[in-house]
């Protein structure tokens, strides 16, 4: 079994059984809502700066095992890193994703981001993989209160 292969089964299937960070934060600085129409994941991002800190991040909804655990791997990579930190994530979770980085290549640098990088064989699994990392940024920009992948 290949190294991506044993990191998908540990990675998203973990993280899709047992979410992490996976509740309302009530204190949170900004919550955005995140909606796939193509199948149906909805997520609501909860995000609580301090300075250019995120001190904590959290997400509840209901989607597919990928886009739940995209979001549960997300939460917790980000807790404690600055705005600039996680959108350079942001752009190498998207860029994964989407086939334009090498997951092996990078591995060191991308940790358990690289699990999903099966996910750019199947393009209508990527709007479900980045639907958590596009309403992150969305909070992190001040932009709208609810984003899709549409």
């Amino acid at each position: 079994m290949s190294l991506l292969r044993e990191l998908y089964q540990e990675v998203i299937l973990d993280h899709n059984k047992n979410p992490r960070n996976f509740r309302i934060m009530e204190d949170a600085t900004k919550h955005v809502e995140g909606y796939n129409p193509l199948c149906g994941d909805h997520y609501t991002i909860y995000v609580k700066m301090e300075g250019d800190v995120i001190s904590d991040v959290s997400f509840q909804g209901a989607g597919c095992a990928i886009s739940k655990s995209s979001a549960s791997v997300m939460t917790s990579l980000l807790k404690g890193k600055s705005r600039k930190e996680a959108e350079q994530m942001f752009n190498d979770f998207h860029n994964l994703v989407k086939g334009e980085l090498n997951a092996e290549e990078n591995l060191e640098t991308l940790g358990k981001l690289a699990a999903f990088a099966g996910v750019s064989e199947f393009p209508a699994r990527v709007k479900c993989a980045s639907l958590a990392w596009h309403t992150l940024h969305a909070a992190l920009h001040d932009d709208a209160q609810r984003v899709t992948t549409e």
